[in-house]
Formats: C-alpha cells, structure tokens, sequence
C-alpha cells in the first residue's frame, strides 16, 4: 500500500506534469500540507523524492521550487529522450506480442476521433498512453525507467508546440507511421520514425525556451532605462531648484573671498 509520502508525491508530480505548477514556482510546505490535509512531514518527504527525479531543486532564499532547465541542459535531455525513446519503438517492433500491439492500434484509432473532434485534451490522454504502451512494450525495465524519468523530467515543457494549426493532426500522422512499423516489425523503421517525431516536437521546445530566456534577459534593460531617464529628470529639477533658492553674494564680498583666496 503506498505511503502518505509516495500519495502527495505522486499528487504534486501530477500538477507539475499537467503545467499547474510550471518552473520556478516556489513549494510552500505549509500551503501543500493544508492543500493535501496532511501533516508536513509526508510533504517533505514527497519533495525530497521529487527532487532526486528531478523535477524540483532546493534554491538558496527561495526553498524548494520547481526545477527549470537551461537551453543547454533541455538540448541533451531532449537528445536522449529522442534516442531512448527510438530505440524502445525498435524493441517493441521486435518483441510486442499480438495483444499488444492490438492495443496500440486501439488506441491510436481513437486519436483520429479526437482529431476530429479537436478535443486537445483527450488526445493528449491518449497520446501519453500511446507512448507508454511502446515504452512498456520494448520489454526492457531499465530503458523503460530511464524513458519515464526523462519524460517526467519533459513534461512541464511539453506544453511548447510548433506554430501549427493543425499540430494535432500532424502528431497523429507521425504516431501513424510509429504504429505501422511496430505492426509490421519493422524495428529500424519504427526507431527512425519515433526519433523523428521527437524531434520534430523537442525543437519547438527548443525555440519556446529561447525565447522565452531572452524576452526576461532584455526585460530588465527595458526597466532600467526608464528608470535612469526618470532619475536624470529628478536630479535636474533638483538642481534648478537648489540654484534658483542659493541667494547670490554680494559683489563686494565675492571680490573679498577671491582675495583671501589668492592669499
């Protein structure tokens, strides 16, 4: 029976992965606790698991926050999700039974419904048990722990899509050509394929990212410079204040001053 610990765990991994809580956002203990009616301890406990998959870090003077990933680090994970995630398509194309791929068909079917239909969020239920059946059906636990981490670790960045109306559509198009190979045993195929479709989806991740860290690296520039415009008007009116109130000297004292100066 799982724990109190492994249930929230399991309920803040799922806001993470949904986009609810996105990167960065600060974990409060007490607010999570009261969220879960539970006692803190569970909830600690739940984010020190989370952290060692990843998806949360402990940052000074902020506690623990959702993990945010740089440019760098999302090309490489994204480079083995691609790999891994290929090369379980291969395997499944080589050892799914017929059951199996009997599902996999099933469930690709019904993602031509939701098409359709346009209904995003039933196709992207479907869409994370298609992969989970492929991952499932390689046969291999240690690939298909590694391809489920790598994916959890992805998750909040899977909201990013390419510009395209009809991405749906061309998500199903690319599962079709998965699915064939798979059904056909086509191992090299179905790797070429599901590597493809990664990739195709992991760039657009790649651009939303990039620009996403320069619109907050040019912000504070735009903040600044109005800033030191307001400042240099400030400090001019100041001064223009401060000379139109000095009483001017005499001249006869001016010339004394100048005098002792020299002196």
């Amino acid at each position: 029976m799982p724990t109190i610990a492994a249930k929230v765990q399991s309920l803040i991994s799922e806001q993470i992965i949904s986009g609810q809580f996105k990167p960065g956002t600060r974990l409060d203990e007490r607010e999570l606790a009261q969220q879960f009616n539970v006692s803190r301890t569970p909830v600690r406990e739940a984010l020190r698991q989370l952290a060692a998959r990843g998806l949360t870090q402990l940052l000074p003077m902020r506690g623990v926050v959702v993990s945010e990933i740089s440019v760098k680090d999302l090309t490489e994970i994204l480079h083995a999700n691609c790999e891994l995630e290929a090369m379980c398509a291969r395997l499944a194309a080589e050892s799914m039974t017929t059951m199996e791929k009997s599902e996999l068909q099933y469930i690709h079917e019904r993602t031509n419904e939701y098409v359709a239909e346009g209904n995003l969020d039933k196709y992207l239920d479907a869409n994370r048990e298609l992969h989970q059946l492929i991952q499932e059906g390689a046969h291999n636990s240690v690939i298909s722990k590694m391809v489920g981490e790598i994916r959890d670790r992805l998750s909040p960045y899977r909201q990013f899509h390419p510009a395209e109306t009809d991405r749906l559509a061309v998500s199903r198009d690319a599962h079709k050509e998965i699915v064939e190979a798979i059904m056909q045993g086509n191992g090299e195929a179905a790797y070429l394929a599901m590597r493809a479709h990664n990739a195709h989806l992991g760039n657009a991740a790649l651009r939303a990212l990039r620009q996403s860290k320069e619109a907050e690296d040019a912000a504070p520039a735009q903040e600044i410079e109005p800033a030191r415009k307001r400042a240099a008007v400030k400090t001019a009116k100041s001064a223009a204040t401060t000379k139109a109130a000095k009483p001017a000297k005499p001249e006869k004292a001016v010339a004394a001053t100048r005098t002792r100066r020299v002196s």
